[in-house]
């Protein structure tokens, strides 16, 4: 093999030319790198996105006909309870051996008319007026902490509850219209349905059917 000779000016400019020849081909290789990871993504996003959509899909029709095969049981449940309007934001079904059970309910963000500010007034009114001593003040401020709204601005429909009980207890008809008057205004938004499905495994303890794709993670094998 024959030997080339160089000077050491020519071995300077050799040695920047291969420097530079192993930085293009290092940053070649990493665009290519970067070329194939992007195909790789591409091909994993075109194949994850119609099964995933197939499976939102089939569980948005297993859910419409779990509630449409609901129905006709839920108006019969109010016919044999006697029941004009169905104010239960959820309903549990068990079967007759206690061994699989599905509940069916809605999400909603309590809500009001403008009507309920009257009604407001007229509690605040009536509760401040018992404020004679600080020993009744304190019981006052506890109870208008009821008045207390959340982060939406809106009242919260359990305190509404226990205001309706502290008015019938009260007997006083100014301040059981003003709470009759905040629950007339009551006006919820329904955000979504769900479902919850569980079963009793061998030792006789309910565990839940996971139904997300969050909760499939957390399933356990049964014991």
């Amino acid at each position: 093999m024959e030997q080339v000779q160089m000077t050491a000016e020519e071995r300077q400019r050799y040695e920047a030319w291969k420097a530079e020849d192993e930085k293009k081909q290092a940053a070649a290789e990493r665009k290519r790198q970067r070329e194939e990871y992007a195909t790789m993504v591409d091909d994993e996003i075109n194949t994850a996105i119609p099964q995933l959509r197939e499976l939102s899909e089939a569980i948005r029709t297993v859910k419409d006909t779990v509630f449409g095969n609901f129905d006709a049981i839920l108006k019969m449940k109010a016919e044999i309870l006697g029941l004009t309007k169905d104010d239960q934001r959820s309903h549990t079904f068990t079967n007759s051996d206690s061994t699989l059970r599905i509940t069916l309910g809605v999400n909603c963000i309590d809500g009001y008319r403008d009507t309920v500010e009257d009604g407001i007034a007229m509690v605040k009114a009536y509760i401040e007026s018992l404020a004679t001593d600080d020993k009744s003040k304190v019981l006052v401020s506890a109870v208008l902490r009821l008045l207390s709204r959340d982060g939406q601005g809106n009242l919260k429909a359990s305190r509404v509850l226990q205001l309706r009980k502290m008015a019938k207890e009260s007997g006083d008809e100014r301040f059981i219209e003003g709470v009759r008057i905040i629950e007339e205004s009551y006006q919820p938004t329904v955000t979504k349905r769900y479902i919850r499905a569980e079963y009793k495994d061998s030792k006789n303890a309910w565990r839940y059917i996971p139904l997300d794709m969050t909760a499939v993670d957390q399933l356990t094998p049964e014991p």
